[in-house]
């Protein structure tokens, strides 16, 4: 028996918010650049930045978030210092929810977003 073993895991990421506007000035303060707005799908959207269109992303939409810290936790990637972003998160409507934790692949910290999703901050 054959299994599918995809390149990526994960494929896309959405992250419901109830207020786009502040979603995405919140996202583009913590991550250091804006998501871009994209309205051509059945929804509008924000879509966070990478290097290359094939890339692993995702993108806010307007919806209805879990209860604060019940939904899936989505990890986004920011530039070195970790404690800068973190900051960030606090100065822009966020919180801090655990220390810096660190693992092989770099640092990061469990934080919420103004609208309570549980995201992760991840530094390599």
């Amino acid at each position: 028996m054959t299994s599918f073993v995809p390149e990526n895991a994960v494929v896309w990421a959405e992250i419901p918010v109830s207020d786009m506007e502040r979603a995405k000035a919140f996202y583009g303060a913590v991550l250091d650049n804006a998501p871009a707005d994209q309205n051509d799908g059945p929804n509008p959207m924000a879509v966070f930045a990478c290097k290359e269109r094939e890339a692993v992303s995702g993108h806010l939409y307007p919806g209805k978030p879990a209860s604060q810290g019940s939904g899936n936790t989505i990890h986004l990637a920011v530039a070195a210092p970790l404690e800068d972003a973190l900051k960030r998160v606090t100065d822009n409507g966020g919180t801090v929810v655990s220390p810096v934790i660190e693992i092989p692949a770099g640092r990061f910290a469990y934080c919420l977003d103004p609208d309570g999703n549980s995201i992760g901050i991840f530094c390599a």
